[in-house]
């Protein structure tokens, strides 16, 4: 029997979503099979702490847990779904009467008016009861960046134990969600089942950054590179590539690479390079001699423009 999900966590009802959110992340990192290999326990209480966060990571949920019309699976509990979707259907053609249910010659007349309205066909009101939809279950997956930005393929273990691989498409961002068909909570009374939504929890790079389709990535130069110009390497997320460091090349100047950001749907978008003027660890007293004796006869202001702000 699955566990109160504020239990598995070790948290209060009274924790901020941010405070879920966190704990699981902490949990999922520590107890993760890939971290774990071989690890029988690890996996499992890795499935009790994703099946906790599938129910309290989603504030909608997490409020229904708290009502009580869901169980700790995050399953609906069946007088609550059929409650709930024959409210549902019916929200705008509410029936009202001081008579009662007396005013139906046939009661299920009216339950099977409201579900035809949810897609269910008149034969799925048979012997067997009600055929409904069952519930979404939600899966948060952590995604490395250059696997959002190429695009991957990964194998995740779901709250109630199975195991789905799922193609994450190329390009993808931050909080968006997958759905995958007919892989949530079997149905009721064999009615469909339903969905699994796979929401990307896209981790940070180390130094790239996503800016729209663009990838923008600081490089740092040398003293001598950013005076004379030349070639330098620079990392791409499809590989490293050379590039023009032009003469004279400032802190912050921003060189654009073509066609070397996000691709996916739309156009692909650019890499934007933005140099940084790195000095040596120790200025050696060669190099301030030379400075000293550049300066007195080719001073210049680099802050002359902040003048005309005053």
């Amino acid at each position: 029997m699955a566990r109160d999900p504020y239990e598995v966590l070790g948290l209060t009802k009274d924790a901020s979503q941010e405070d879920i959110r966190k704990t699981y992340r902490k949990l999922a990192k520590k107890y993760h099979p890939d971290l774990n290999p071989g690890d029988t326990a690890a996996e499992e209480r890795f499935k009790e702490i994703s099946g906790a966060f599938a129910v309290l990571g989603d504030e909608d949920k997490r409020k229904r847990y708290d009502a009580g019309e869901l169980d700790e699976t995050g399953a609906e509990r069946p007088e609550h779904q059929f409650y709930r979707q024959y409210a549902d259907a019916d929200a705008q053609h509410q029936y009202h009467s001081s008579a009662g249910f007396e005013d139906f010659a046939d009661l299920s007349d009216l339950f099977k008016d409201a579900f035809s309205q949810r897609g269910y066909s008149r034969g799925d009101f048979g012997g067997e009861g009600l055929k409904l939809r069952g519930a979404d279950v939600r899966y948060n997956l952590p995604v490395e960046f250059l696997e959002a930005a190429l695009g991957d393929k990964k194998r995740v273990t779901m709250p109630d134990g199975t195991v789905l691989d799922v193609a994450i498409p190329a390009g993808i961002a931050d909080g968006k969600v997958l759905r995958l068909k007919g892989k949530g909570q079997p149905g009721l009374n064999g009615g469909p089942a339903g969905d699994a939504l796979v929401t990307m929890d896209v981790r940070p790079h180390r130094f790239f950054e996503r800016e729209g389709n663009n990838i923008a990535v600081e490089v740092p130069i040398s003293v001598n590179e950013a005076v004379m110009g030349g070639k330098i390497e620079v990392p791409t997320i499809s590989g490293k590539v050379k590039v023009t460091v032009p003469k004279g090349a400032s802190s912050g100047q921003t060189l654009r690479l073509r066609g070397k950001g996000i691709g996916g749907k739309g156009k692909r978008g650019d890499q934007l390079v933005r140099l940084k003027i790195v000095m040596p660890e120790k200025i050696d007293e060669e190099l301030e001699t030379f400075m000293k004796s550049w300066a007195e006869t080719h001073s210049y202001d680099p802050r002359k423009d902040l003048e005309r702000t005053r």
